[in-house]
């Protein structure tokens, strides 16, 4: 087998792997009891009043008025906050220094993987990309280069900055894990071999638009040119550091939806008899378990036996108990 195709393989299984863990991950968190709510405004999505800070909350018997919503106005929060890191840049300028440009580039990781989709589609159907090359030919030729330097620059610059961050401050490595250390190390290796790589044996990505080529047809492909083995190297780091990635909280590129939508912005009012409700009263029976004594959550007392009762009434449990 060539070393083409053993690296076709390994793409489709990293691929599978990270779709199966997306999807995975997304029903889990989706099938999770009601999250606790913020409940502050204002809120992004609603129509009229987030620009002032209100919200209908303003209005008599609001709950019984009609939800007006603004996809114009998720948007305006989201965008800066997903592309530029907006909320970071606010309350943290220095650690926007380096996280900025880490996500910055991986955005243009995302964008060339892409382009190299759209030239390995184009090479497969016979699509030339030399003189001759038409507009979107030349143009993914063009963009390809630019966006796969500066993706990978900026990723590798990120992360050193992230990891050096992290070593240096005191008050960082007080919470940061193993893992931490490991996940950065990961990108590092996969950002540092790719673009000496790619800057060696592929500044055009020629090659590499080849091999997406082979990705699209099922196995090498007459487009390829084979790749290095520098380029071996980077391919394997990369797919593994992609399936790798939803595995960890670093999911949080997906997971966020719900930390926004269902929790920072959901304003859903509980009506009698409404879908919230039901929610609530299933939450409402379930049995926590807490190890502080003083909540009494033992597994035998429900969340509204705890709820309803003073913490110093509570019987104690565990420890204290058989004390």
């Amino acid at each position: 087998m060539s070393l083409d195709a053993v690296l076709i393989l390994v793409t489709y299984a990293c691929a599978l792997v990270f779709v199966v863990s997306v999807i995975t991950r997304f029903v889990k968190i989706a099938r999770l009891p009601v999250h606790v709510r913020w409940e502050l405004y204002p809120v992004a999505h609603e129509k009229g009043r987030a620009g002032y800070g209100g919200s209908r909350l303003e209005e008599l018997d609001w709950w019984t008025r009609p939800i007006r919503k603004s996809l114009l106005g998720e948007m305006k929060v989201m965008i800066p906050e997903i592309l530029f890191l907006a909320g970071v840049r606010h309350k943290n300028p220095s650690q926007w220094l380096r996280s900025f440009p880490f996500h910055f580039g991986l955005y243009l990781f995302i964008g060339t993987i892409l382009l190299l989709l759209g030239g390995g589609l184009a090479g497969a159907l016979g699509a030339d990309f030399g003189a001759s090359a038409g507009f979107f030919t030349g143009l993914i030729a063009t963009l390809t280069p630019v966006f796969g330097f500066a993706g990978l620059g900026l990723g590798l610059i990120g992360s050193i900055a992230l990891l050096m961050r992290r070593l240096g401050n005191v008050e960082y490595r007080e919470y940061t894990s193993p893992a931490d250390f490991f996940n950065l190390l990961f990108f590092v290796a996969a950002f540092g071999v790719a673009l000496i790589a790619q800057a060696a044996g592929d500044a055009d990505f020629a090659r590499m638009r080849g091999f997406f080529a082979g990705l699209l047809t099922g196995g090498p492909h007459q487009a390829a040119l084979g790749v290095t083995p520098l380029m071996a190297a980077a391919i394997i780091l990369l797919t593994l550091l992609i399936a790798y990635i939803p595995l960890t909280h670093m999911s949080h590129f997906f997971t966020k939806y719900f930390m926004y939508h269902d929790i920072r912005w959901n304003d859903e009012p509980l009506i009698v008899g409404g879908r919230l409700e039901a929610k609530m009263m299933g939450v409402l029976g379930l049995k926590p378990t807490w190890a502080a004594p003083h909540i009494g959550a033992d597994g035998t007392r429900t969340w509204v036996d705890v709820a309803t009762t003073n913490p110093t009434d509570a019987p104690a449990v565990g420890k204290d108990a058989a004390e």
